[in-house]
């Protein structure tokens, strides 16, 4: 028996095997050890690879799921073929009982993964058909979770773009949702969507805490992306809590809840996978707002608010960058002085 190969194969079986339940069963927000570096590894690829390119940029995340699963059937393959290559005579050929080959053994391992059954080849009594049982029924968990691992993703993703797409569906910038939110007399109107982008909110950084694979699904559409979609709904509520006379907001309690959601899922993105700008994006323009009628505040009381959330708001321009687009409006590009008096 060779001992360095049921020493190396144990290692890179228990590694992988490690792997796959911390990234699938333990949402942690990360990812396996050895996931983790190969998805981010995958992304910084693909974004160097495609050059900005979006149409490109939107093949990452199909690439890092079908990366991370290969690396999971290759370590467990691996691991047991080592395994069953410490003892070349623990298997034999049913023909003429002679001791299987390396090829063979790797036909062998396969066939036990992928749970297909093999009659071609017998293991010896005792420990080697303990273990031909062992692996099969390993194969056959990895399939089971690795498939409704992957359901799950493509759910996840599609209640992210849903969320993105109903939040742009409003307006494409901050300024525009605010002014789309009043009615003529408050902005209470707007009290039903924040109770409900409030609760899809939470859900989505439930999953992403669950599966860090979505952080890399990318849309070729401004539309279907959640990071810009989420700057303009926080720079709406920063305006209505802060920038709109208080008589006239929506429900306290509800606007609450909508910025503590958006903080939860920007902490998920920051601790995880984006880092900050910078700077701090520009302030928006309330000048239109004004000439329109709507109760804006004064303007040294707005500016006070906005400077005390900078950190926030560098945090919302550094997801913004970090998914190629520009920040909401194409406002940065002017002048932080461009809160009218």
């Amino acid at each position: 028996m060779s001992v360095v190969f049921l020493v190396l194969g144990i290692t890179i079986l228990c590694g992988g095997i490690i792997d796959f339940i911390w990234t699938t069963l333990w949402p942690n927000g990360s990812g396996g050890f050895v996931t983790s570096r190969l998805t981010n590894g995958l992304w910084k690829t693909v974004r160097v690879l495609s050059r900005g390119r979006k149409e490109i940029m939107s093949l990452a995340g199909p690439v890092i799921i079908v990366g991370t699963l290969l690396f999971w059937i290759l370590s467990m393959w691996t691991g047991w073929l080592l395994i069953f290559a410490s003892d070349m005579t623990a298997f034999a050929d049913t023909a003429d009982n002679e001791p299987i080959s390396w090829s063979e053994r790797i036909y062998y391992t396969g066939y036990l993964l992928f749970t297909l059954g093999n009659g071609d080849y017998s293991p010896k009594e005792g420990i080697w058909q303990f273990l031909s049982v062992t692996a099969a029924a390993s194969g056959l968990i990895f399939i089971t979770i690795g498939v409704t691992y992957v359901l799950s993703v493509l759910g996840a993703l599609t209640q992210k773009r849903a969320l993105a797409k109903s939040i742009s569906g409003l307006a494409t910038s901050p300024s525009e949702l605010v002014r789309n939110a009043w009615n003529g007399n408050d902005f209470h109107d707007v009290d039903l969507l924040l109770n409900s982008f409030s609760s899809q909110l939470n859900i989505i950084t439930a999953q992403h805490n669950a599966y860090p694979v979505l952080h890399f699904y990318f849309s070729d559409q401004d539309q279907e992306s959640l990071p810009l979609s989420i700057a303009i709904l926080d720079e709406t509520l920063t305006m209505l809590s802060f920038g709109i006379q208080k008589e006239y907001r929506p429900n306290k309690l509800l606007l609450k809840s909508a910025r503590s959601s958006v903080e939860s899922y920007l902490n998920i993105q920051k601790n995880a996978y984006t880092s900050p700008a910078d700077e701090a994006p520009p302030l928006p323009d309330l000048a239109e707002l004004r000439e329109q009628g709507l109760p804006v505040l004064p303007t040294a009381q707005i500016l006070e608010s906005f400077n005390a959330l900078e950190n926030r708001r560098k945090s919302l321009l550094g997801a913004v960058r970090e998914n190629e687009r520009q920040w909401p409006g194409g406002e940065y590009s002017k002048p932080n002085n461009c809160l009218s008096q």
